[in-house]
């Protein structure tokens, strides 16, 4: 295994209401090595895109980061400094996020985007030279070069995805965050989409984290996955595991809620009930209300997450023990 690039442990994430704290991300713990491709797979509101922004120090509040470490090549992030932040963002870690359409300026031209993220962490690169590593990040991304001083509502909802990827690749990050790059694509769109992240991943060898509820899509993509649940990671494994072999009830039912890769068809199991209130949420294990295997330990006691190494798998479930 190649060398670990970021390393988090413990992090805890809250959002502080007037009369309440919800705990959005609980104490969750995972690394990423150089070159791989890890993804954070679960429902909508189980937490990943609060990881997201936590390990970028995008947390604004009510969100507060109230424990933990995140370790980028072995510094602590959460201890940076205005400047040493400013250096870490764009330069080291770079975001693609889930909206192209609302990520980028709809008044300014693509070029002056792309230039501005270029000369605000080059301050001496002239506007010749940042406008040429423009041209090379749309050849890159296989837009014509023609189009830089397009309007983002001239391109259509691809191509302004492609766009959003080349500004994250313009610096030569080690890390890209991908929050949801696929959502509201359709399926033909998408297949494109992550095929030129596979391709540019291959080439360049940077890093991703890879965000979203599309478990199939992340099997295609991802080395490994960790699949969270009401903020916890239930389970981290290669994506082969996960499909082949998930150990967590949480990861079978979420596997068994999408059309299968290959083999027969099958019906589509939806999950019962819903995820917990964060706000009050139940003693022991926070999935056993909606487990089908549930068990009176479930409910008193929370599993920590443990290595099954002939599974190749870490899970937190008490079936396991």
């Amino acid at each position: 295994m190649s060398s670990k690039l970021l390393e988090v442990r413990n992090l805890t994430v809250d959002y502080v209401g007037e009369n309440a704290i919800a705990r959005a991300v609980n104490g969750i713990n995972f690394d990423i090595h150089e070159g791989e491709a890890f993804g954070l797979a679960g429902e909508s509101g189980c937490g990943k895109s609060t990881v997201a922004f936590a390990l970028a120090r995008l947390t604004r509040l009510p969100g507060l980061v109230s424990g933990g470490s995140v370790r980028f090549k072995g510094e602590e992030v959460l201890q940076f400094d205005k400047a040493r932040l400013k250096a870490y963002r764009w330069n080291e870690v770079s975001f693609v996020f889930q909206s192209a359409m609302n990520a980028l300026n709809p008044v300014t031209p693509v070029a002056e985007q792309i230039m501005d993220v270029i000369e605000t962490h080059n301050p001496k690169l002239g506007d010749r030279a940042a406008r040429a590593r423009a041209v090379e990040l749309f050849d890159l991304v296989g837009i014509p070069p023609q189009r830089l001083d397009d309007f983002p509502h001239q391109f259509s909802g691809g191509m302004r995805q492609r766009i959003c990827i080349a500004i994250a690749l313009a610096l030569n990050p080690r890390l890209i965050i991908m929050d949801e790059p696929t959502t509201a694509l359709d399926v033909v769109v998408q297949r494109d989409i992550i095929e030129q992240i596979v391709e540019l991943k291959s080439r360049l060898g940077f890093s991703v984290l890879f965000i979203t509820h599309d478990l199939g899509l992340m099997i295609e993509f991802c080395d490994r996955i960790g699949v969270m649940y009401s903020g916890e990671l239930v389970e981290v494994a290669p994506a082969s595991a996960i499909l082949t072999n998930p150990q967590h009830p949480y990861t079978r039912a979420l596997g068994n809620s999408f059309p299968p890769l290959t083999g027969p068809r099958r019906r589509l199991e939806g999950i019962a009930g819903s995820p917990p209130d964060l706000r009050a949420l139940p003693q022991g294990c926070r999935f056993f209300p909606r487990c089908p295997h549930a068990m009176p330990v479930c409910a008193e006691t929370a599993p920590g997450l443990r290595l099954y190494p002939e599974q190749q798998s870490e899970a937190a479930c008490h079936l396991l023990n």
